[in-house]
């Protein structure tokens, strides 16, 4: 009897932890490495939506798993806290690995990594940019500072603007 009641701890126990790392796999899977804290929508379309009802600004990340800038990126930005607790709490965020055909996410061409603001009103914020003439919406590692300072104008002119 006892050897039962083990055997059904047991099997409880397993069927628990594998329920839990279920949950981490699907948050991880839409974060990609970005930020598992973080809230992620799946496409394009239902970040609009979420943008449209909740009243944050999108934030849409373009990238490639294979990329080592948009790697070093990524490794930056999840390190960045108050880029992370802007990220989770005042933003709807997407990162994308496939392009879209939406020319307005790409108001000065197709590259990785970059990353736009999109406003409820559903208008990219093509005045907000990284430091770069070349490629506008791109940022590096040690551009940190700069994507958290264009996160917060995002906030700050969506409020203002609405």
């Amino acid at each position: 009897m006892l050897r039962w009641l083990l055997f059904a701890l047991f099997v409880g126990i397993c069927a628990s932890a594998g329920e839990q790392k279920r949950k981490k796999v699907k948050s991880d899977t839409l974060s990609r490495g970005w930020g598992s804290y973080v809230k992620w929508v799946q496409s394009y379309e239902e970040g609009l939506a979420l943008m449209a009802k909740s009243q944050k600004p999108l934030m849409v990340i373009h990238h490639q798993d294979n990329c080592p800038h948009s790697q070093a990126l990524k490794q930056a930005f999840v390190a960045d806290k108050s880029i992370q607790k802007m990220a989770k709490e005042d933003f709807i965020m997407l990162n994308m690995v496939e392009e879209t055909s939406d020319k307005n996410l790409a108001p000065d061409g197709y590259y990785v990594p970059r990353i736009l603001f999109v406003d409820p009103s559903m208008t990219v914020r093509a005045d907000i940019v990284g430091k770069y003439g070349n490629r506008l919406y791109t940022y590096e590692p040690s551009d940190m500072q700069r994507l958290a300072d264009n996160m917060r104008k995002a906030k700050v002119l969506m409020h203002s603007e609405l």
